[in-house]
């Protein structure tokens, strides 16, 4: 649909379709989003460092605050509106010419992305790519970009192959199955101290394999510094560069493509072992499969399948949660 957007730094204001908003009001609604009272507005809620709220003229959703590219990113265009046409645009200006490398791609540097953050089932699934100037440029070639701008799991698996046979190339995958995803997340308890450990584990194991490397680049982090901390720990010195939309990097999109891979394989090997559809995202669809689940194979599978900390739980479960 085409789309009346408004952007500046800190806020993002467009038209939803009906449909959207309900596919946003359920997306909020089983997350860790705490339910608002602002006037003018169907419903409003806020998260961390953001605050989304839908008015009644026009379905117009407002996002605002420090988390905002966060939250379109990982919530609001993979399960509620696709690609929007702000960020297809910036795709679009550094990758639609694919055979063309910029300078910056060129330089050698790891790029660093995940899967399945955002998905209710499935693991936690961080990849990074080591490019030079050769890779780089061959991986533009092939029209390698972001994960979320590729619409089908088979093409999803085609490009994951033809990043692997690149001359070169070098990568590493580390998956964090449901189960160990969270006994991990309540020992830590702070999905950025997670994704920063899992991010870390990657450039490490990288480091390994192109030990004169000298920079990474990854998506922004809530807090920069957390990330930062978690190579600190480790005694690693590279130079960590983070910003927002790093999938616009070649190297960093490459990564999200093989992330993505990994993730729908396990997706769809879980659903035909279990004999039930695992959905992607945290909506309604999750929740009625969720609870086929419990009443299939039992309560205690479902963490053998979902991240336990999702406030979707609390729904299938039909308690609320401990603290």
């Amino acid at each position: 649909m085409s789309r009346n957007i408004k952007r500046s730094k800190t806020s993002l204001s467009i038209e939803l379709s009906s449909d959207e908003v309900k596919a946003l009001l359920e997306l909020l609604r089983s997350r860790n989003f705490e339910s608002k009272s602002i006037d003018y507005t169907q419903f409003a809620y806020s998260g961390e460092n953001v605050q989304v709220s839908v008015y009644e003229k026009k379905n117009r959703l407002v996002v605002q605050g420090k988390g905002m590219d966060d939250f379109i990113e990982f919530s609001l265009e993979p399960y509620v509106t696709g690609v929007l046409e702000h960020t297809l645009v910036a795709h679009t200006e550094s990758a639609a010419n694919s055979s063309m490398a910029t300078s910056e791609e060129q330089t050698p540097h790891f790029g660093v992305d995940e899967s399945g953050k955002g998905d209710y089932f499935g693991p936690l699934v961080i990849a990074g790519v080591y490019v030079n100037a050769e890779i780089a440029k061959k991986l533009r070639s092939l029209g390698i970009c972001d994960s979320k701008l590729v619409s089908t799991s088979s093409k999803i698996r085609s490009l994951a192959k033809q990043i692997r046979a690149v001359h070169g190339i070098q990568y590493q995958i580390v998956s964090v199955g449901p189960e160990r995803y969270n006994e991990l997340y309540y020992k830590m308890n702070n999905l950025n101290r997670f994704l920063a450990w899992g991010h870390s584990r990657v450039i490490e194991e990288l480091i390994k394999l192109v030990p004169d490397c000298p920079r990474a680049l990854s998506d922004q982090f809530a807090n920069p510094k957390v990330l930062q901390q978690a190579l600190a720990v480790k005694n690693i010195h590279i130079q960590l560069d983070q910003r927002t939309k790093a999938e616009s990097d070649v190297a960093v999109a490459a990564a999200s493509i093989l992330a993505r891979e990994r993730f729908v394989n396990w997706m769809d090997q879980a659903s035909e072992a279990g004999g039930i559809t695992l959905p992607l995202g945290a909506s309604n669809r999750v929740i009625s499969a969720a609870k086929e689940i419990i009443a299939k194979h039992g309560e205690e599978m479902l963490p053998k399948v979902a991240k336990m900390h999702f406030k979707t739980t609390q729904t299938v479960l039909g308690r609320k949660k401990k603290d």
